[in-house]
């Protein structure tokens, strides 16, 4: 095959041919550096790239291979770490002026666990500072493009894990989640993006373990590959004390079966003003799941705009708490928007902070009435395809002459419920050819029925198979 079927090639085939000695592993890192070499100028999607470390770890795992030793399901695939997330001895700058020169001293779990699977870290990818932002632009390194459209932004927070994902630098991605950071990027590359459920995969990254909102999750090109990165890395480890207990075991190839399953469709979660092209492509979405087999009921979801607007103020305490040290001293170095948002929450009292869990307590009855009656809840992932670079999040505040939200991302409202998976998973295209996601949430840890429900999606709408002209 050449290099770019090569590199589209799914994870768990790639896998398979290594451990049949069909590929070398060798082989698939210098594809993937040589991937990286031609696209990273115009996408800008690794800001540290692990080269020599990278051809000598696929050398080792071609020893093994050669040598018949027992191999993890991961063997010789690379891999991206999303630069928020610590490796032993590399830069962790989080996009941020801040931590330029910051090394870190750990590796985080997940990338532990990852590696004990076989898989080889081939970079560092960029993210807007503290991961904040539906945007990858950060005051250190920059922009980065949308391989669909360079014009357009991959998403974020974990913009850069995406975009080299979907430019096929490498079949796997890490990336975090907080308010929709794998969700809102998976939907604009066209990728399949995770949100687990709440202690799926354990955090260890921030300096606190009770935080409720964060996730680690997968950006893949497929369901069947999030389920192998899955595998690899969720299971509890005690020093989370939010990771679950039990460990799933994801099916390999994806189970599609979705007959008689109940789907709540909401196409604007009862307030969002929504793309017509992304209505569109949801519904045609929910009709195509009818033909698999699941009975889809649209609903009348009964949210509001106040529920973004408590984990909006959240979020700005978080990024207070867990990332601006020294802030006085590094505010002219910061990204403007970061700025505020810090700001904003010095002023939040700790009656007001208390006070988020009554309304997300409401948010999360009002889910139950539409799960008393399904099994999951299929909206779309974003209000929008991917827009232009000159756009922000301030962009996307504000009401229409409708009275509907113009909101860029309908994923941080699940955050506020985070113990339910949120899948988004390639739903289609707009006429501008850019890719349109669709997000499947489950009731409280069914993870696997959320990947059930992508998967059939995928089946009926081979929509991944697509690549962008890069």
């Amino acid at each position: 095959m050449n290099d770019l079927d090569l590199l589209y090639r799914p994870a768990h085939l790639l896998a398979e041919d290594i451990r049949l000695k069909r590929l070398s592993p060798v082989d698939l890192m210098q594809a993937c550096l040589n991937r990286i070499d031609s696209v990273n100028e115009r996408l800008n999607c690794f800001c540290l790239l692990f080269h020599d470390e990278a051809m000598a770890m696929a050398k080792k795992a071609e020893q093994a291979i050669m040598s018949n030793a027992e191999v993890g399901a991961l063997h010789g695939i690379p891999f991206a770490v999303k630069d928020v997330t610590p490796m032993a001895g590399k830069r962790l700058t989080r996009g941020s002026k801040v931590y330029e020169h910051h090394v870190a001293d750990r590796d985080a779990l997940i990338v532990q666990r990852l590696m004990r699977a076989g898989a080889i870290p081939i970079g560092k990818t960029t993210t807007p500072e503290f991961a904040y932002s539906s945007f990858t632009d950060s005051p250190l390194w920059g922009r980065t493009a949308n391989p669909w459209d360079l014009e357009r932004t991959p998403g974020g927070s974990s913009g850069g894990s995406a975009a080299a994902v979907a430019s096929g630098c490498t079949p796997l991605a890490e990336g975090t989640d907080m308010g929709g950071s794998v969700r809102i990027p998976a939907s604009f590359c066209g990728l399949v993006g995770l949100k687990p459920s709440l202690g799926r995969i354990p955090m260890d990254i921030l300096p606190t373990v009770f935080d409720n909102i964060s996730h680690f999750g997968p950006l893949t090109r497929n369901v069947t590959d999030a389920n192998l990165f899955m595998n690899a890395v969720s299971g509890p480890y005690e020093r989370d004390i939010t990771s679950l207990p039990d460990k799933l075991t994801f099916p390999l190839p994806a189970d599609a079966d979705v007959g008689g399953v109940r789907l709540a469709l909401s196409v604007d979660l009862g307030y969002y003003a929504v793309d017509v092209e992304v209505e569109k492509t949801i519904r045609h979405a929910a009709d195509l799941l009818e033909q698999q087999g699941a009975v889809v009921t649209e609903v009348d979801l009964k949210w509001r705009h106040e529920f973004n607007k408590i984990w909006y103020q959240a979020w700005g305490v978080y990024l207070d708490v867990c990332f601006a040290k020294d802030f006085d001293s590094w505010r002219d170095e910061m990204d403007p928007l970061v700025v505020k948002l810090i700001e904003q929450s010095r002023t939040i009292s700790a009656a007001k902070y208390k006070h988020f869990e009554v309304l997300r307590t409401e948010q999360w009855h009002e889910l139950c009435r539409v799960f008393d009656q399904h099994d999951a809840l299929i909206a779309p992932t974003m209000a929008h395809p991917a827009v232009p670079h000159s756009h922000s999040d301030e962009l996307y505040k504000g009401f229409n002459d409708a009275g509907k939200f113009k909101g860029l991302d309908m994923t941080c409202i699940f955050n506020n419920v985070a113990q339910c998976p949120a899948l988004s998973v390639p739903a289609g295209f707009s006429t501008r050819g850019l890719p349109i996601g669709l997000q499947i949430v489950g009731h409280r840890f069914a993870d696997l029925l959320a990947m059930r429900v992508g998967a059939a999606l995928e089946q009926a709408l081979p929509a991944h198979e697509q690549r962008p002209d890069i």
